[in-house]
């Protein structure tokens, strides 16, 4: 299955708000969920999942190992361990969520355990997230360009993250921007708040089909159920190239998600 260039993440989201965001998301339209092993509501998301009454086929479906299971012999278990709080057989999508924290496993190690992983059937695709230029170049050398499907990165207005970006097209390989909204810092941006006046569309809206415009798959999150429906809306919104470049000269590096055990960005 082809993953939808727009998506619901679930980030941040737990308990019954992880369970109404995806049933919302679900019946609106959403057929791309993204989630992860340290969101901690896999089972959240399977159950809304599971009660849509959306086939699984429909729904391309993304989770990512953490750091702690990256090894070659803890890696598929803990991908089985998903699917079970997923209850599906297999997910559409799994990515190595960070790098291993000071290179404890080698990018090698964990890519061709991801691949092992993928033949045996847990998932249909493997990518990575979070992976600067250098540990990109590591992970082709581990399993091929063409066997990695996307790398999931922070990138919005203010982080165009545009070294990473330019690297991964050259190589085949796609871009997932995570944090699109830069956590709703574009709502409030004079340049985007003129430019969605003019298209009498929302900040949101606008932001996502810059984006898209570049060929990213995006994956907003939000629990109200109004958002939602509107951040679907930016399908069908194309901006005018001095929009978009507008838009492009807004990046200033502002990088959001840093943990202390990230990697050397770019």
């Amino acid at each position: 299955m082809k993953m939808p260039q727009l998506g619901l993440g679930t980030f941040r989201l737990q308990g019954q708000a992880a369970i109404d965001s995806v049933a919302n998301g679900l019946e609106l339209g959403y057929r791309h969920i993204d989630t992860a092993q340290i969101y901690g509501n896999e089972t959240e998301v399977g159950q809304a999942l599971a009660g849509s009454g959306v086939a699984r086929g429909e729904v391309y479906l993304t989770t990512k190992i953490w750091t702690e299971h990256l090894a070659a012999d803890k890696l598929a278990a803990s991908l089985k361990d998903s699917l079970r709080k997923l209850h599906v057989e297999q997910v559409d999508l799994t990515l190595i969520h960070w790098p291993s924290p000071g290179a404890a496993v080698p990018v090698a190690e964990s890519m061709q355990a991801l691949l092992a992983a993928r033949d045996a059937g847990l998932t249909g695709a493997i990518g990575i997230s979070n992976f600067p230029v250098a540990l990109m170049r590591e992970a082709i050398a581990a399993v091929g360009a063409d066997n990695i499907a996307t790398n999931q990165i922070e990138l919005h207005p203010y982080l165009q993250n545009r070294s990473v970006a330019d690297f991964a097209r050259a190589a085949g390989i796609h871009v997932t921007a995570y944090m699109p909204l830069a956590y709703g810092k574009v709502m409030s941006d004079p340049t985007i708040g003129e430019i969605a006046r003019r298209y009498q569309a929302t900040p949101a809206q606008v932001t996502l089909a810059w984006l898209l415009a570049k060929g990213y798959a995006v994956i907003p999150s939000s629990t109200k159920r109004e958002n939602l429906a509107g951040n679907l809306r930016a399908l069908g919104l194309v901006l005018d190239r001095d929009d978009s470049a507008a838009i492009d000269a807004l990046d200033n590096g502002g990088r959001l998600v840093s943990p202390d055990f990230a990697p050397a960005w770019d």
